[in-house]
């Protein structure tokens, strides 16, 4: 891999690059709504100056179309495709040059960009996936048809045989070098049963988080470390719980709080290893006096800054 890529994290600041899209799906021609207000809210609150990073603006893409599609099952299809394909050519030409992407969604489908693009440029890359849910739903599984349901199951191959060629070759990541961390949707456990065994997925519930948030965020980055291995972090803020953090559409309790959210994503913001980074999820319109947007900012400063 190129060396430029490689200790990365260790001299280079943030390309802070946003994903504006909602896979609820907009209606065209219609006002921005929902998450695709989030990179802006999350500049105006300071975060790209706070992060002494490089604002590399947005990306034109949206997802729009809030039917699901009748031939592809997913809402917004084919705008997704393009959402995809556009995010996995910016954030490639980012790590080529050197830069350590920081993407704002926007919803969880920017991932489907993001990890092509760095498996394009390095190779083996793994993921650590902070997020309420596994996402390992497909098109024709996932209750709604979002596509942020599937960024789990289309890096491993599954799915939309077209969204998988917007990804590239298949897998995008082997599963036994996913870690992830925080899911506790038991109706999607109940859905996608047996499949992380499977795939061989390293999976910590909430319980594990909170029993030791830094000392999970140190496991999860010495796995990578184990094998020099650059990984990709992406956080869904879902992962906090609905009382803590209601500034998301997909609301649940028993998550974590932001001090452990903090923690956990620390070890790995701050390890050279870590390529690049996503966050989604993040709805600003139910977040009027932008205190959970703050909160955020403040979260991914002491964790990346």
């Amino acid at each position: 891999m190129p060396s430029s890529v490689l200790g990365m994290g260790s001299s280079q600041g943030w390309a802070i690059l946003g994903v504006p899209v909602d896979c609820v799906g907009a209606i065209a021609g219609g006002p921005p709504f929902g998450t695709e207000l989030s990179p802006a809210a999350l500049r105006d609150l300071g975060l790209v100056g706070r992060l002494a990073g490089t604002d590399v603006g947005d990306l034109d893409v949206r997802i729009t179309g809030p039917d699901r599609d009748a031939v592809s099952g997913i809402v917004g299809w084919p705008s997704v495709g393009s959402v995809v394909a556009a995010t996995r050519t910016a954030v490639t030409g980012l790590l080529a040059d050197g830069r350590r992407p920081l993407l704002l969604g926007g919803c969880c489908t920017v991932l489907m960009g993001a990890a092509p693009a760095a498996r394009d440029v390095v190779g083996r890359v793994g993921l650590a996936y902070v997020d309420g849910h596994v996402d390992a739903y497909d098109n024709r599984t996932s209750p709604t048809g979002e596509a942020a349901d599937m960024p789990v199951a289309a890096l491993l191959g599954r799915g939309w045989p077209d969204l998988l060629a917007a990804m590239g070759a298949m897998p995008v990541i082997d599963g036994r070098d996913m870690v992830l961390m925080g899911a506790r949707d038991e109706e999607e456990a109940a859905d996608i049963g047996d499949l992380p065994d499977q795939f061989g997925l390293t999976m910590y519930g909430p319980d594990a988080i909170k029993a030791g948030p830094a000392d999970l965020g140190r496991v999860a980055r010495d796995r990578f470390a184990s094998v020099a291995m650059p990984y990709w972090l992406h956080l869904d803020v879902d992962v906090l719980d609905e009382a803590v953090f209601p500034a998301t559409d997909y609301l649940m309790p028993g998550g974590i709080d932001l001090p452990q959210l903090a923690k956990l994503l620390r070890p790995m913001g701050q390890d050279p290893l870590l390529i690049g980074a996503s966050v989604g999820c993040y709805n600003p319109q139910k977040d009027p006096d932008r205190r959970c947007g703050a909160a955020l900012a403040d979260v991914l400063v002491g964790a990346l800054g």
